[in-house]
């Protein structure tokens, strides 16, 4: 299983920070790399938590075994997303889009440690069935959000809607950790054309429904813009307003 290609830097351990101090997704991002290059199987907890830096029982304290070691990052990303459903928005099925869009720009964020970790979940069948529940949190979580903001929504479409986001996302979160070309990765304007197009789909009435046919969006770019620059523009303007699109 060794991979002399993996970077260096996912095993390696950091001086600057004390024992038992470093954060949950840190031990998570090393875990990743000793899964890469021992074997998932050939790994123990104490491996990780020795390369870590932090004892057995801090391991243990922090994570249940060593299943769901690499998702840490999953587990401070619904907390934040908690957070942010907790205050109060005008939207809440924007809300739930906005939300998906900050797990995705995260994850670019973090983009070479979250394609090792894709190599090494599709190489391992109880890490997939971790991930699979993992991925269930999240729509659970928006569905749970739009169904105590939305009470008179009907719960089948808030669950419906839940499910197309966290679709939605995960499929153009794979395609942008698969890519083989940069340039052709998808970026967080073009995620929120998607979700655009499933507010449009599922929200009750249409999105377009709720805004008055008067409001606008006028947009001048230089001629020498990319096509490509200009629709990423619009789309990011779309998904941050309720403006409906007029093309003439």
């Amino acid at each position: 299983m060794s991979d002399p290609s993996a970077p260096a830097a996912l095993s390696a351990v950091s001086s600057s920070r004390p024992a038992d101090l470093r954060s949950r997704v840190a031990v998570g991002d090393i875990a990743v790399g000793l899964f890469h290059t021992q074997g998932y199987e050939a790994t123990s907890a104490a491996q990780i938590a020795a390369a870590a830096g932090v004892s057995r029982s801090t391991f243990f304290r922090q994570f249940h075994s060593k299943d769901d070691v690499i998702f840490a990052d999953h587990d401070e990303l619904l907390e934040q997303i908690g957070e942010y459903f907790a205050a109060e928005h005008d939207d809440p099925w924007l809300a739930v889009c906005e939300a998906a869009a900050l797990v995705f720009e995260r994850f670019r964020e973090r983009l070479e440690i979250v394609r090792v970790r894709d190599r090494v979940v599709r190489q391992t069948s109880v890490l997939r069935d971790r991930e699979t529940v993992m991925v269930s949190r999240y729509e659970k979580t928006f569905s749970a959000y739009l169904r105590r903001r939305l009470p008179g929504v009907d719960p089948v479409l808030a669950i419906q809607f839940a499910a197309a986001v966290t679709a939605t996302h995960n499929y153009e979160l794979r395609r942008m950790i698969r890519a083989a070309e940069t340039e052709r990765m998808l970026d967080s304007a073009g995620l929120a054309a998607h979700l655009q197009a499933v507010r449009t789909r599922f929200a009750p009435g249409g999105v377009a429904a709720a805004t008055p046919a008067s409001e606008l969006l006028v947009a001048v770019f230089p001629a020498s813009a990319l096509p490509d620059d200009v629709a990423r523009a619009i789309a990011s303007r779309f998904l941050s307003s309720s403006v409906t699109p007029s093309v003439t």
